[in-house]
């Protein structure tokens, strides 16, 4: 429960939330909070069905929880209305609730199944500020599938440090090679515990993700600034490509696991923790890559808890710190320098909309649309930019949502 509290209280995100106890019991906790943070407006539902009068803070987090095992998860009954009963007793503030959540449990084990069949999954758990923006950018119908996308966790993919090891490691753990290259798992293992992990052989980055640097093309050689480089996929790549590569980020936190995957790879990049809008490079690099923060959207098949936290403020002051952060990035350019700008966002307010902003108010950037056969046509937009989406794919698994150009500097 403290976990929920932190995301729908506190704001956090569920990642850098700390839940107490060993490995296991911590996994555990994460695992059922995403759960019902993924299910959220279901849950909700049903709790309205069984209660008259919503508890306030942990308590309501204790309900959601016990209903997240009993509707979702396939916890014996006796199981998840016990762990409800118990977290209520734990607590001074929630003790006197435990014969409710004993009898709101026992009610939602026995009517849940004919309830959820009544359902609209996609519907009901997606906010309603997302539900709008897709459905403003994509259509109905594409909304929907987004939002349906949305209710399923999302695999794990490799990216490869050398290309010849795909086809072996792919025997080797029953994965599935993507038409892009990644390696998408069949499940979800411990990661660490994988073959060629200590030895740097790949590293864990989503199909969408390992895109963008691909617009680049050659970059051996090249000097690149990668601008918001943590958690570092992309920096691996460009290093692996044989870039020499800047890795620039606000934090120091994020940027120490960079430095870490950096050393288990054995491939090297400078690590410089500065704010972009106030650091600058000594000398022109000869590209760019920016990442951009954004509302991470494209995100939320594996992070949940994004469409929680988000508000119509933040959404406008990550707009305007795309923005200043592309006039400053592109003002380091060489001419004939390349900026691959890019967003984990579904919103096009932070992609195609950003870009034609900028490109309105910059008359020596051009784009440059993605070269044919480069990528499956249906990630390539009519104006050659890259726009994936969750329900792209959906024979494979889906992918995150994202959005990337390459703009050039003529003078």
């Amino acid at each position: 429960m403290d976990l929920l509290d932190a995301v729908l209280i506190d704001g956090q995100m569920l990642e850098d939330s700390r839940a107490s106890g060993d490995p296991s019991v911590r996994a555990e906790a994460r695992g059922l909070a995403d759960l019902a943070l993924r299910r959220l407006g279901q849950i909700d539902d049903l709790l309205a069905r069984f209660v008259d009068r919503e508890p306030k803070g942990s308590g309501l987090q204790i309900l959601r929880l016990m209903t997240a095992e009993l509707a979702f998860r396939g916890t014996p009954p006796h199981a998840a209305v016990d762990l409800g009963v118990r977290l209520a007793r734990s607590s001074r503030q929630t003790t006197r609730m435990a014969g409710m959540v004993n009898a709101v449990g026992r009610r939602i084990a026995e009517n849940a199944p004919d309830l959820i069949s009544g359902q609209d999954p996609a519907a009901m758990n997606t906010e309603p500020w997302l539900a709008h923006a897709l459905e403003r950018d994509w259509g109905g119908d594409t909304a929907k599938q987004i939002a349906a996308a949305h209710l399923t966790p999302a695999p794990h993919d490799l990216t490869m440090k050398q290309d010849g090891d795909l086809e072996a490691l792919a025997a080797e753990l029953n994965g599935r090679i993507l038409p892009t290259g990644s390696l998408r798992l069949t499940d979800r293992p411990q990661i660490s515990a994988l073959p060629g992990y200590d030895v740097g052989a790949w590293w864990v980055q989503d199909a969408a993700a390992a895109l963008p640097v691909r617009l680049f093309g050659d970059i051996a050689g090249k000097s690149v600034l990668d601008l918001c480089a943590a958690p570092g996929g992309k920096t691996l790549q460009m290093a692996a490509a044989g870039a020499k590569v800047t890795a620039v980020d606000i934090s120091d936190r994020r940027l120490r696991r960079v430095s870490e995957n950096l050393t288990r790879t054995g491939l090297s990049a400078e690590i410089v923790t500065a704010d972009l809008l106030r650091w600058g490079p000594d000398t022109p690099p000869d590209a760019i890559l920016l990442d951009a923060p954004c509302s991470a959207t494209g995100t939320l098949r594996r992070h949940p808890d994004l469409a929680h936290r988000m508000t119509a403020k933040r959404l406008r002051d990550l707009r305007d710190l795309q923005a200043s952060m592309l006039d400053r990035a592109f003002s380091w350019l060489p001419p004939g320098g390349d900026l691959v700008y890019c967003t984990c966002s579904l919103l096009k307010s932070e992609g195609e909309d950003q870009l034609a902003a900028f490109l309105q108010r910059t008359p020596d950037a051009k784009l440059q649309a993605i070269e044919p056969g480069l990528f499956p046509t249906e990630f390539v937009t009519s104006e050659g930019m890259l726009r994936t989406r969750p329900d792209h794919w959906t024979e494979f698994g889906g992918l995150d949502g994202f959005f990337a150009c390459r703009i050039t500097r003529s003078s």
